[in-house]
């Protein structure tokens, strides 16, 4: 009774791998050809390097309107999010950010609310762009395969402008607040369709819907997963390292079964932490703690909480700036303002003099973070580590870092130049980092340290689960056609 229940547990185990897996070898071969291309081109996106780059020189003498003046303009009861000063083409203006996730335009000559920019003023921005030769307004857009996701819905529509470049640059300019959403060029839009947008299964149609999206992603890793397992598990029922088949075969099968087979058992480990890292990216059931800092913790940080922090500004020494961010740091007043190179400066807004910022009070600050927890360590980080490291996006060196003894084990990455938090990390994160960075991208420091030993690993991994998901396609063609 039981050998005959293990011969029909074990006859189904072989049809449900056999079947499912004439749908699902095609996702695995999408996901490692794609995942290649994307080792070398990513989604596009807008750098914060690339935004400063594109922005026009503050004109501080057409500067009227104060920051409090602003922010009286703009309604708010308690300081906002986000306040900045920059240029839209040649008019100075205060941008606003809410807690609730609102944008806001207020004009520095005038206070008027900046609602809706009109074409030629999108023009206008695009004609500073490092790349623009001769910049020229294609459409509008709501949304497009490159705008698709949420993030940029308090921008929409968007002023589609092509700068006539060499590399085909085009740039996506808010039409309600003349800010430079995104850009893209003519090679991140070739390759993403043999990478990101595959590897993502992000047609603008799916994407759009966001939980819908995600759904359906969980859903087909999911079954891809199972069907992982069962391969592998099927590789070991049928393989002899011992008493072996005929030839001395350590497979009975030839051909492609055969192929599909020996680099299924060599590569299957590989294949299956892949499989299981990319489905835990969409962090299913939520486990894994959110990456934002809540507003009441950056509120202590900052030690202020009212809508002021200067009467009057002064051009900044230290010659143009692109842009003026005004912030609170432990009760103190700041204005980081930013050259077109990403050089970032800490001014005295009343004063416009460079004023270094304390390391005490940086660290006196970071205390407040969590009042109910005492920090266990400060430490400033010279040189990546497991845990701030760059790859695939820049990040700041010389970094500090302020541990805490709470029951998440709480870190901040913090900037000792702007005095910024750069991240926040506990417990779960750091998990996450291993399941999913590691088991994913392989970010292994030794790897990243001597590249391109990186590279070579991941291309010989990557050729080896495409052979098992090719000739698991081609298996199944074969079934199919019988």
């Amino acid at each position: 009774m039981a050998r005959t229940l293990t011969r029909t547990l074990r006859r189904w185990l072989y049809i449900g791998h056999r079947w499912v897996g004439i749908v699902t070898c095609l996702f695995f071969a999408m996901w490692f050809i794609s995942g290649v291309v994307m080792m070398y081109v990513a989604f596009p996106g807008l750098s914060d390097k690339e935004r400063l780059a594109a922005l026009p020189n503050i004109v501080w003498e057409k500067v009227v309107l104060s920051p409090d003046d602003a922010m009286k303009k703009a309604g708010t009861t308690r300081y906002p999010r986000d306040l900045r000063l920059n240029m839209i083409a040649d008019e100075p203006v205060y941008r606003l950010s809410s807690w609730d996730g609102k944008w806001q335009a207020i004009s520095a000559v005038d206070g008027r609310t900046i609602a809706e920019i009109n074409e030629q003023q999108a023009l206008a921005v695009a004609q500073h762009h490092p790349a623009s030769k001769s910049p020229r307004l294609e459409e509008t857009v709501d949304r497009d395969q490159w705008s698709v996701t949420a993030r940029y819905d308090p921008l929409r529509p968007l002023y589609l402008i092509a700068l006539g470049d060499d590399a085909g640059t085009k740039l996506y300019v808010s039409s309600r607040s003349g800010e430079i959403a995104l850009d893209t060029n003519r090679t991140e839009r070739v390759w993403n369709w043999l990478g990101s947008i595959p590897h993502w299964i992000y047609p603008t149609v799916l994407r759009k819907d966001g939980p819908l999206w995600r759904l359906v992603v969980l859903w087909i890793s999911g079954i891809c997963l199972v069907v992982g397992i069962t391969g592998i598990w099927i590789g070991i029922l049928r393989v002899r390292l011992k008493r072996r088949y005929a030839n001395g075969n350590i497979t009975p099968y030839r051909g492609w079964m055969a192929w599909h087979h020996v680099t299924g058992l060599i590569a299957g480990l590989f294949v299956l932490t892949w499989m299981f890292s990319g489905w835990l990216s969409l962090n299913p059931g939520e486990y894994f703690a959110n990456r934002n800092t809540p507003r009441e913790v950056l509120q202590r940080y900052a030690g202020h909480d009212a809508p002021d922090i200067a009467a009057a500004i002064r051009a900044p020494a230290g010659g143009p700036a692109v842009e003026a961010r005004f912030v609170w740091l432990d009760g103190m007043p700041l204005m980081i303002v930013a050259k077109r190179d990403g050089t970032k400066t800490v001014i005295d807004p009343a004063s416009g003099e460079i004023t270094g910022l304390p390391q005490d009070r940086l660290w006196n600050a970071a205390t407040k973070l969590l009042p109910d927890s005492r920090v266990e360590s400060q430490l400033s980080l010279g040189e990546y580590d497991a845990y701030w490291y760059t790859h695939h996006n820049d990040r700041e060196l010389p970094v500090l870092r302020a541990t805490f003894d709470d029951e998440a084990q709480t870190w901040f990455h913090i900037s000792p130049v702007t005095g910024d938090i750069l991240g926040r990390i506990d417990s779960s994160r750091r998990t996450y980092r291993w399941l999913f960075n590691a088991l994913h991208s392989l970010d292994f420091k030794l790897l990243l340290m001597y590249r391109p030993a990186w590279d070579i690993v991941l291309w010989l991994l990557s050729i080896l689960g495409t052979i098992v998901s090719v000739s698991g396609v081609v298996i199944g063609w074969r079934y199919l056609r019988r």
